[in-house]
């Protein structure tokens, strides 16, 4: 005869809400943060302090700022020259293996980061992400670096000089991560074609209803716009807008892009639900004060 098994209530009530069950404590929920081009996981004038102020505001929080790489110089080196996809699946794997996010995080991605963090929850489902936050992320891709970090460092000059040789080529696609997300809007097919990163998580090459489930199991997609952002071309990008097919002067929203019109990421369902968060900052590529910091982005992190 088999024995009844009593399940503690708590442990009962965490898991028919999808509750985070280790050590059946509730706590804050974890923040996985991915940063930028040229930046690193613990730089304390950008995400070790970002890393900061959360923790302060949020007590008890656990933060994982990313590392791509054994130290922060080859974390700083990965921004360019990495493979995206093999980043996206080192990332997963971390998560999947971290004990403090089996129950589910929130994340935040910092520029470049923000894409990057949008392919794993729509690869990656497990652990779920719950919100992702972008900020100054690049959505529909680049199709320029008027200001690149380091601007008088030898990587930008070599950046410029290989996007300029080939874009597109395997060589350039599989080794330069900034090409991986390059978007040219007057040669759309060689772009769908080539392009092994922005492409395929945009849905462009072929339709991957698993992607469009993943991401739709959001509970907020916050997209932050930079108003005067001087280093991506162009600033449309990081509400999911991006140039008109065919030129490269006119930009459209992200409701008048294909993208959208189709609904091939689900991302027009998550509009109308409520899910899209469009905030706009007046100031350049990723600048903003602690306050705007506190009153916009810290009520999704709860």
């Amino acid at each position: 005869m088999a024995t009844l098994r009593l399940v503690p209530v708590a442990l009962l009530t965490c898991l028919l809400v999808g509750g985070r069950c280790s050590g059946q404590r509730a706590g804050p929920v974890p923040l996985v943060m991915w940063h930028g081009m040229g930046d690193s996981c613990c730089n304390p004038g950008s995400l070790g302090y970002i890393k900061k102020i959360v923790e302060n505001k949020i007590p008890g929080i656990y933060v994982l700022s990313l590392q791509i790489g054994n130290s922060v110089v080859e974390d700083m080196e990965n921004s360019y020259f990495m493979n995206v996809n093999k980043q996206v699946m080192l990332v997963c794997d971390k998560l999947a293996k971290d004990p403090h996010l089996q129950g589910g995080y929130n994340s935040m991605g910092f520029s470049q980061g923000s894409q990057f963090l949008r392919a794993v929850a729509q690869r990656c489902p497990s652990p779920p992400m719950f919100n992702l936050i972008s900020i100054g992320g690049q959505h529909q891709g680049v199709f320029g670096f008027p200001r690149c970090p380091g601007e008088k460092s030898r990587i930008c000059d070599w950046l410029r000089k290989m996007l300029d040789l080939g874009v597109y080529t395997k060589v350039v696609q599989e080794r330069l991560v900034q090409a991986e997300y390059w978007h040219d809007p007057v040669k759309e097919e060689e772009y769908r074609k080539n392009s092994i990163f922005l492409a395929d998580i945009n849905q462009e090459k072929s339709i991957n209803e698993t992607y469009k489930k993943n991401l739709m199991a959001l509970k907020k997609f916050v997209m932050v716009k930079f108003l005067n952002d001087s280093m991506v071309d162009p600033p449309a990008s990081e509400w999911f807008g991006y140039y008109r097919s065919g030129q490269a002067k006119e930009t459209i929203p992200l409701q008048e892009t294909s993208l959208y019109t189709k609904d091939q990421l689900g991302l027009q369902q998550m509009d109308k639900a409520g899910k899209l968060v469009f905030l706009s900052v007046a100031g350049d590529h990723l600048r903003f004060t602690e306050e705007w910091f506190y009153t916009n982005i810290i009520p999704f992190l709860h």
